[in-house]
């Protein structure tokens, strides 16, 4: 597969979205193809694109001016500006609605690697002028493109031990996916946090992400985290939030409509990359020797889901639900004129039946259960 671009979803939706005085955002974590995306974009649309990086210092004197004459200069007789890594441009909000509201005709891409920080520097200036586009590690829905049924079927325990980071899913050989996913958690994983005033513990940052690693599909308690790493209880719910952000962690509520033995304060927490996960724990044994296998299907189906919904724009919000006497369910999607449970189980014969208390609580829902026999139908919307 090396060479090959992987068509991505959020293309199809970045050439919609595109438009004379409109800001499209694209944020995502580091390494997931958000330049690779704003080059196939100019390789369909070669009209008049000024694509900068905001790593550039000259590119940066410019688009920091909030100057009118400056940035006119800047952009020229230009009709698309493509402005990558802008969360290192300094006021980039306020530039850019500069830009939009005086360039008549111009369209303008921002990319940036950090949502809280990008986010913070565009949201109130652009109010009413902006799209946002979340990218994410490779969808399946996107690898079935290049992929043939059989080969999808070969490659599934790589992607539950090495994930689908686009460089990962390109790499011929495992020993290099390793020294790969080991890199990218040392150099880029945390970067954007780390740079972040008052994040002093890098340490204890990653072992924060070892200890969720082990945890994946229970329950999060915060001060049960404190207390193993030395830390108040305040501080880890600041770290997780910005694991979150950063687009490291995903998390998730329980769902509850206030009945009495529903389960709703606590969370889950769930890796965006599985790869990443097993890199921080340093496990990249095949399956047959882990004791973990259903902790990375679920982890794996639920971002998979995600990314599908997120993709298609599917608008729901995503729950785990639990009562106090330990029935539950993976998935809850609400959306808004239904509900649909599904729980994840990486053996085809694992026989599972709905939860008495839901069936009681929430006749009228759906319920399934995702298997390696039938995952595809739910990660990529093949249904019937």
């Amino acid at each position: 597969m090396a060479n090959i671009y992987i068509p991505q979803a959020q293309l199809t939706r970045l050439e919609r979205l595109v438009a004379p005085g409109k800001v499209i955002v694209v944020y995502g974590p580091r390494r997931v193809g958000k330049t690779t995306l704003i080059q196939q974009y100019v390789q369909r649309y070669n009209r008049d694109v000024l694509l900068v990086t905001g790593e550039d210092i000259t590119v940066r004197e410019y688009l920091e001016s909030q100057s009118l004459v400056k940035l006119r200069a800047f952009i020229g007789r230009r009709k698309t500006l493509i402005v990558d890594e802008a969360q290192y441009v300094r006021q980039i909000g306020l530039n850019l609605k500069l830009l939009v509201d005086h360039v008549e005709g111009l369209r303008i891409i921002a990319t940036g690697s950090s949502s809280f920080d990008l986010a913070q520097q565009t949201g109130e200036p652009l109010t009413g002028r902006k799209f946002t586009l979340l990218l994410l590690p490779l969808a399946q829905l996107e690898l079935q493109e290049v992929e043939t049924a059989h080969q999808t079927t070969a490659q599934l325990e790589q992607r539950l031990i090495y994930g689908s980071y686009p460089e990962v899913v390109l790499m011929e050989s495992n020993e290099d996916r390793q020294l790969y996913i080991k890199e990218l958690i040392a150099s880029y994983l945390l970067k954007d946090i780390l740079q972040l005033e008052g994040i002093r513990y890098a340490d204890k940052l990653l072992r924060l992400l070892q200890l969720l690693a082990f945890q994946i599909g229970r329950e999060v308690s915060v001060a049960e985290l404190g207390a193993q790493l030395g830390m108040s209880k305040n501080t880890v719910e600041r770290y997780l939030d910005l694991l979150e952000k950063a687009y490291v962690l995903y998390g998730r509520r329980g769902f509850s409509r206030n009945l009495r033995k529903e389960i709703s304060k606590s969370r889950r927490y769930y890796f965006y990359d599985n790869g990443i996960r097993n890199g921080l724990i340093n496990n990249f044994n095949v399956l047959s020797l882990r004791d973990d296998v259903g902790a990375l299907w679920e982890n794996y189906v639920l971002v998979e889901r995600l990314k599908y919904n997120l993709y298609t724009g599917r608008l729901v919000e995503n729950y785990f639900w639990r009562t106090y006497d330990r029935q539950e369910i993976d998935l809850i999607e609400d959306g808004g004129g239904g509900l649909d449970a599904a729980e994840m189980k990486w053996s085809p014969q694992s026989a599972t039946r709905v939860p008495r208390a839901w069936r009681q609580a929430y006749g009228d829902s759906s319920f399934e259960v995702v298997h390696r026999g039938n995952y595809l139908d739910y990660i990529c919307g093949r249904r019937k």
